[in-house]
Protein backbone atom coordinates (compact mmCIF):
# COMPACT_ATOMS: atom_id res chain seq x y z
CA UNK A 1 0.00 0.00 0.00
CA UNK A 2 2.85 2.52 0.75
CA UNK A 3 4.13 1.97 -2.60
CA UNK A 4 1.37 2.09 -4.30
CA UNK A 5 -0.21 5.17 -3.18
CA UNK A 6 0.59 8.86 -2.12
CA UNK A 7 2.19 8.92 1.79
CA UNK A 8 -0.91 10.45 3.89
CA UNK A 9 -3.84 9.55 1.30
CA UNK A 10 -6.66 8.31 3.07
CA UNK A 11 -7.56 4.89 1.66
CA UNK A 12 -10.84 3.12 1.44
CA UNK A 13 -10.28 -0.31 2.31
CA UNK A 14 -12.30 -3.36 2.40
CA UNK A 15 -10.72 -6.28 4.04
CA UNK A 16 -12.62 -9.67 3.51
CA UNK A 17 -12.96 -12.27 5.85
CA UNK A 18 -11.49 -10.21 8.13
CA UNK A 19 -11.50 -12.80 11.28
CA UNK A 20 -11.30 -10.87 14.77
CA UNK A 21 -10.50 -7.51 13.12
CA UNK A 22 -6.70 -7.25 13.29
CA UNK A 23 -5.88 -6.36 10.27
CA UNK A 24 -8.64 -4.00 10.43
CA UNK A 25 -8.10 -2.18 13.30
CA UNK A 26 -4.51 -1.88 12.63
CA UNK A 27 -5.52 0.07 9.20
CA UNK A 28 -7.96 2.17 10.98
CA UNK A 29 -5.44 3.51 13.55
CA UNK A 30 -3.63 4.91 10.09
CA UNK A 31 -5.77 6.53 9.31
CA UNK A 32 -7.86 4.51 6.28
CA UNK A 33 -11.37 3.91 6.23
CA UNK A 34 -12.43 0.23 6.88
CA UNK A 35 -14.84 -1.67 5.95
CA UNK A 36 -14.73 -5.47 7.65
CA UNK A 37 -16.92 -8.24 5.99
CA UNK A 38 -16.76 -11.82 8.21
CA UNK A 39 -19.47 -14.40 7.35
CA UNK A 40 -18.42 -16.01 10.72
CA UNK A 41 -21.09 -14.32 13.77
CA UNK A 42 -18.30 -15.55 16.40
CA UNK A 43 -15.15 -13.97 15.00
CA UNK A 44 -17.62 -10.74 14.05
CA UNK A 45 -18.20 -10.76 17.74
CA UNK A 46 -15.06 -10.61 19.14
CA UNK A 47 -13.90 -8.00 16.27
CA UNK A 48 -16.57 -5.64 17.34
CA UNK A 49 -15.72 -6.44 20.66
CA UNK A 50 -11.63 -5.34 20.09
CA UNK A 51 -13.26 -2.23 17.94
CA UNK A 52 -15.16 -1.20 21.33
CA UNK A 53 -12.11 -0.39 23.36
CA UNK A 54 -10.40 1.48 20.57
CA UNK A 55 -10.64 5.59 20.21
CA UNK A 56 -13.89 6.81 19.19
CA UNK A 57 -12.20 8.39 16.13
CA UNK A 58 -10.60 4.72 15.10
CA UNK A 59 -14.27 3.68 15.68
CA UNK A 60 -15.90 6.10 13.25
CA UNK A 61 -13.47 4.88 10.69
CA UNK A 62 -14.63 1.06 10.53
CA UNK A 63 -17.65 -0.47 9.65
CA UNK A 64 -17.86 -4.26 10.24
CA UNK A 65 -20.83 -6.02 8.54
CA UNK A 66 -21.65 -10.08 8.79
CA UNK A 67 -21.31 -11.59 5.27
CA UNK A 68 -19.54 -13.85 2.58
CA UNK A 69 -16.71 -12.51 0.45
CA UNK A 70 -18.45 -14.20 -2.51
CA UNK A 71 -21.44 -11.77 -2.07
CA UNK A 72 -19.76 -8.29 -2.13
CA UNK A 73 -22.23 -7.17 -4.88
CA UNK A 74 -25.34 -7.43 -2.59
CA UNK A 75 -23.11 -4.80 0.13
CA UNK A 76 -21.33 -2.65 -2.22
CA UNK A 77 -21.25 -0.84 -5.30
CA UNK A 78 -18.72 -1.40 -8.15
CA UNK A 79 -15.20 0.74 -7.61
CA UNK A 80 -16.11 1.47 -3.98
CA UNK A 81 -12.65 0.76 -2.27
CA UNK A 82 -9.03 1.88 -2.99
CA UNK A 83 -8.01 -1.21 -1.66
CA UNK A 84 -9.20 -5.02 -1.05
CA UNK A 85 -7.68 -7.60 1.31
CA UNK A 86 -8.46 -11.30 0.94
CA UNK A 87 -5.85 -12.75 3.74
CA UNK A 88 -5.95 -16.41 4.39
CA UNK A 89 -9.82 -16.65 2.90
CA UNK A 90 -9.47 -18.61 -0.67
CA UNK A 91 -8.18 -21.91 0.71
CA UNK A 92 -12.01 -22.69 2.40
CA UNK A 93 -13.58 -21.44 -1.24
CA UNK A 94 -14.06 -24.42 -3.45
CA UNK A 95 -14.29 -22.29 -6.61
CA UNK A 96 -12.26 -19.18 -5.87
CA UNK A 97 -12.52 -17.54 -9.46
CA UNK A 98 -15.89 -16.41 -9.23
CA UNK A 99 -15.24 -14.54 -5.90
CA UNK A 100 -11.95 -12.81 -7.40
CA UNK A 101 -14.14 -11.25 -9.93
CA UNK A 102 -16.37 -10.08 -7.47
CA UNK A 103 -13.24 -8.62 -5.28
CA UNK A 104 -11.86 -7.02 -8.70
CA UNK A 105 -15.19 -5.28 -9.55
CA UNK A 106 -15.03 -3.26 -6.21
CA UNK A 107 -11.96 -1.38 -6.82
CA UNK A 108 -12.03 1.55 -8.18
CA UNK A 109 -9.21 2.43 -11.01
CA UNK A 110 -5.55 2.18 -9.89
CA UNK A 111 -7.23 0.06 -6.70
CA UNK A 112 -4.99 -2.67 -5.34
CA UNK A 113 -6.17 -6.37 -4.59
CA UNK A 114 -4.47 -8.22 -1.82
CA UNK A 115 -4.16 -11.98 -1.30
CA UNK A 116 -3.31 -14.12 0.92
CA UNK A 117 -3.13 -18.28 -0.36
CA UNK A 118 -1.44 -20.99 0.84
CA UNK A 119 0.96 -22.44 -1.93
CA UNK A 120 0.07 -25.36 -3.68
CA UNK A 121 3.22 -25.67 -5.18
CA UNK A 122 4.92 -26.10 -1.84
CA UNK A 123 2.60 -28.54 -0.24
CA UNK A 124 5.44 -31.00 0.16
CA UNK A 125 8.10 -28.77 1.96
CA UNK A 126 6.20 -29.09 5.33
CA UNK A 127 6.04 -33.08 5.48
CA UNK A 128 9.11 -33.17 4.07
CA UNK A 129 10.91 -31.31 6.16
CA UNK A 130 9.91 -33.12 9.15
CA UNK A 131 10.24 -36.44 7.73
CA UNK A 132 7.29 -37.44 6.97
CA UNK A 133 8.71 -38.58 3.28
CA UNK A 134 5.28 -40.85 2.20
CA UNK A 135 2.51 -37.34 2.59
CA UNK A 136 5.63 -35.01 1.00
CA UNK A 137 5.32 -37.61 -1.71
CA UNK A 138 1.46 -37.37 -1.99
CA UNK A 139 1.31 -33.79 -1.25
CA UNK A 140 3.49 -33.29 -4.89
CA UNK A 141 0.34 -34.27 -6.85
CA UNK A 142 -1.84 -32.70 -4.39
CA UNK A 143 -3.64 -29.17 -4.25
CA UNK A 144 -5.28 -29.82 -0.90
CA UNK A 145 -3.87 -30.71 2.27
CA UNK A 146 -5.10 -30.49 6.47
CA UNK A 147 -4.71 -27.20 8.16
CA UNK A 148 -4.28 -26.69 12.07
CA UNK A 149 -7.40 -27.60 13.01
CA UNK A 150 -8.11 -30.94 11.42
CA UNK A 151 -9.59 -29.54 7.92
CA UNK A 152 -9.19 -30.90 4.51
CA UNK A 153 -8.56 -27.31 2.70
CA UNK A 154 -7.41 -26.21 -0.61
CA UNK A 155 -4.11 -24.63 -1.66
CA UNK A 156 -3.77 -22.16 -4.91
CA UNK A 157 -0.90 -22.15 -7.91
CA UNK A 158 0.78 -18.71 -8.55
CA UNK A 159 0.48 -19.71 -12.42
CA UNK A 160 -2.77 -20.01 -12.50
CA UNK A 161 -3.42 -17.03 -10.20
CA UNK A 162 -1.79 -15.05 -12.17
CA UNK A 163 -3.97 -15.77 -15.33
CA UNK A 164 -6.61 -15.21 -13.36
CA UNK A 165 -5.89 -11.81 -12.38
CA UNK A 166 -5.31 -11.10 -15.96
CA UNK A 167 -8.50 -12.01 -16.65
CA UNK A 168 -10.42 -10.20 -14.16
CA UNK A 169 -8.75 -6.79 -15.13
CA UNK A 170 -6.55 -6.75 -11.94
CA UNK A 171 -3.39 -7.90 -13.28
CA UNK A 172 0.04 -9.19 -10.90
CA UNK A 173 1.63 -6.78 -9.86
CA UNK A 174 4.06 -7.90 -7.12
CA UNK A 175 4.08 -11.13 -5.33
CA UNK A 176 6.36 -12.27 -2.29
CA UNK A 177 6.41 -15.37 -0.07
CA UNK A 178 5.61 -15.80 3.37
CA UNK A 179 6.51 -18.41 5.69
CA UNK A 180 9.73 -19.53 4.20
CA UNK A 181 11.68 -21.29 7.13
CA UNK A 182 8.64 -20.85 10.04
CA UNK A 183 5.92 -22.75 9.02
CA UNK A 184 7.20 -25.07 11.12
CA UNK A 185 7.84 -23.90 13.76
CA UNK A 186 5.41 -24.42 16.85
CA UNK A 187 3.05 -21.50 17.72
CA UNK A 188 3.99 -21.49 21.62
CA UNK A 189 7.66 -21.33 21.03
CA UNK A 190 9.61 -18.92 22.79
CA UNK A 191 12.37 -17.11 21.18
CA UNK A 192 15.98 -15.86 22.88
CA UNK A 193 15.80 -11.61 23.27
CA UNK A 194 16.83 -10.04 19.64
CA UNK A 195 16.06 -13.34 18.00
CA UNK A 196 13.10 -12.59 16.93
CA UNK A 197 14.10 -9.35 15.21
CA UNK A 198 16.49 -11.58 13.12
CA UNK A 199 13.87 -13.98 12.21
CA UNK A 200 11.48 -11.05 10.51
CA UNK A 201 14.57 -9.91 8.51
CA UNK A 202 15.32 -13.23 7.54
CA UNK A 203 11.70 -14.02 6.64
CA UNK A 204 11.36 -10.45 4.94
CA UNK A 205 14.50 -10.79 2.48
CA UNK A 206 13.76 -14.64 1.69
CA UNK A 207 10.14 -13.82 0.80
CA UNK A 208 11.25 -10.97 -2.02
CA UNK A 209 14.09 -13.31 -3.28
CA UNK A 210 14.08 -16.51 -5.24
CA UNK A 211 14.21 -19.25 -5.59
CA UNK A 212 13.38 -19.50 -1.62
CA UNK A 213 9.58 -17.41 -2.26
CA UNK A 214 8.21 -20.26 -4.47
CA UNK A 215 8.80 -22.57 -1.81
CA UNK A 216 7.12 -20.42 0.71
CA UNK A 217 4.04 -21.97 3.10
CA UNK A 218 2.29 -18.78 1.91
CA UNK A 219 1.82 -16.66 -0.71
CA UNK A 220 1.20 -12.85 -0.61
CA UNK A 221 0.08 -11.50 -4.34
CA UNK A 222 -0.42 -7.94 -5.04
CA UNK A 223 -2.97 -7.10 -8.41
CA UNK A 224 -3.75 -3.80 -9.81
CA UNK A 225 -7.05 -2.73 -11.40
CA UNK A 226 -6.21 -1.23 -14.57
Amino acid sequence: MAGRFPVGRRLRVLDVGMGRGTQALRLARAGHSVTGLEADARLLGAARESLSAEPEGIRERVRLIEGDGRDTGVHFLPGSFDVVLCHGVLMHVEEPDPMLAGLARMLAPGGLLSLLVRNADALAMGPGLCGDFAAALTALDSASYTDRLGRTVRADRLGALRTTLAGIAAPLHAWYGVRVFTDNVADALELPAGELDRVIALEDRAGRTDPYRSVAALLHLCGVRG
